[in-house]
């Protein structure tokens, strides 16, 4: 057997070891990753999902009121209306500062 080779073999198989090690070490980080984000966006979507139950019965007591207030009930829920078409005519003059939070919130959680 040639020495050259007998030092070469060991090296490979370093080699290949290292290359496997890397490759587990990675998968685990991908899987942590993954793991971190989706419980993070669980927690929030059902911190969101309270958030709109309440704000869901605040504004039905708010018509309530201003309806009673204007004499009509459904004069309330117009009102409100309204006032959520010009929220979200706001809104969508805001999109890209919007989005953009939303980008740099999504990357900033991957890449930590």
């Amino acid at each position: 057997m040639d020495p050259n080779q007998s030092l070469i073999c060991p090296l490979f198989k370093s080699a290949e070891d290292f290359g496997e090690t890397s490759l587990a070490i990675l998968k685990l980080k991908f899987v942590s990753k993954v793991a971190d984000i989706s419980s993070s966006l669980v927690s929030r979507l059902l911190l969101v999902i309270s958030i709109l139950f309440f704000v869901l019965f605040v504004n039905i007591a708010l018509a309530l009121w201003a309806g009673e207030l204007l004499g009509k009930d459904y004069y309330g829920f117009l009102c409100l209306a309204f006032l959520y078409a010009i929220i979200g005519m706001v809104i969508l003059l805001k999109h890209k500062l919007i989005k953009d939070r939303a980008n740099n919130s999504i990357i900033t959680l991957l890449l930590n």
